[in-house]
């Protein structure tokens, strides 16, 4: 379990939060989240060097589980794409015996620059990339990784299949994405609250991919949806305890990860704000007083179809009962 961060210091209680503005009226109804809202919070949050450098430490750490996922893979890569990189948090977790390039990929140029001095023992691309949009050459790429980014995109199942187009045959898709059950304390307590004070609740924190419950069978279908075969889900949580929810909030704002959602409120009053940190403490809260946050981390693999790969056989075509291997 990640190590618990502590902040000794009173909370700032916000009066007020700016964000940047959904664009005009012409915004497609598919769209959930608005990308360029997310592209200014992340660059805001890159600026601030060392307040940024303190919340690698939820990042990082996914990050190294998804490198380690990587390097089970016993494959010599030559490039290979992180989508959604930030500042760089994969490459802190990779060398030379596992691929010889890595290129960064992000939405924020502020980001991919904010440790451009830190040297590294591969060579390092920083381009800056929507994720929805990849300017990637089909069958050129061997292996695709990403890393807590992909809950920001409007149009999954598409970028998947972008990936999936960009991958050599027989190339390798690695990611992390935000479960639907992350956060849920912090949900749960401003809806309660809101609910409460104003009569009546908004999205202050943002649905996981478009989705109040995203699951590992969710995942498996937008994998096999996009092509990718012999896919591999599986589900893990950390949990970090803070002083209380406002701690929580400014860490999230300092990684970026500020709401997103178009139709999002641009601030919440004082009174809901107390309320709330009262209600999530009540609920959640743990027997020394700190909160603890809930972060779901689904992590996937998937690989793009090659002449090579192999494939179930066709139903009834065994030569054995496994219920004789079994008995024997």
């Amino acid at each position: 379990m990640l190590r618990t961060r502590l902040v000794q210091h009173t909370a700032r209680i916000p009066w007020r939060r700016f964000y940047a503005t959904p664009s005009a009226s012409n915004t497609p109804v598919f769209q959930v989240f608005n990308r360029e809202a997310k592209r200014m919070q992340k660059d805001r949050a890159a600026k601030d060097v060392e307040s940024s450098r303190t919340v690698d430490y939820l990042k990082d750490e996914v990050a190294a589980r998804v490198a380690d996922r990587l390097q089970d893979i016993k494959r010599d890569f030559d490039t290979v794409v992180d989508l959604g990189s930030g500042c760089g948090h994969i490459v802190k977790h990779v060398n030379k015996d596992m691929l010889k390039k890595l290129v960064m990929c992000d939405t924020s140029a502020y980001a991919l620059l904010r440790d451009k001095d830190i040297a590294y023992p591969v060579e390092v691309e920083r381009r800056v990339v929507d994720e929805e949009h990849l300017p990637f050459a089909e069958d050129s790429i061997d292996a695709v990784v990403s890393s807590m980014s992909m809950h920001w995109i409007n149009d999954l199942p598409g970028a998947l299949i972008q990936v999936r187009k960009a991958l050599k045959p027989d190339g390798v898709f690695v990611g992390a994405i935000l479960g639907g059950d992350t956060l849920f304390e912090l949900r749960t307590a401003l809806q309660l609250a809101e609910s409460e004070r104003e009569s009546g609740v908004s999205p202050h924190v943002s649905p996981m991919t478009g989705k109040k419950n995203l699951d590992s069978s969710d995942i498996a279908r937008l994998l096999s949806r996009a092509g990718l075969v012999l896919t591999t889900v599986d589900v893990d949580e950390i949990q970090v305890n803070y002083p209380s929810m406002f701690e929580l909030m400014e860490d999230l704002k300092a990684m970026g990860e500020n709401n997103a959602v178009l139709t999002r409120r641009h601030m919440l009053s004082r009174d809901t704000l107390l309320a709330a940190a009262a209600i999530y403490k009540e609920l959640h809260g743990n027997p020394d007083g700190s909160v603890p946050a809930t972060f779901q981390i689904i992590y996937m693999i998937g690989w793009k179809p090659s002449p090579s790969t192999p494939l179930p056989k066709k139903r009834g075509s065994a030569t054995a009962s496994l219920k004789d291997v079994l008995e024997n």
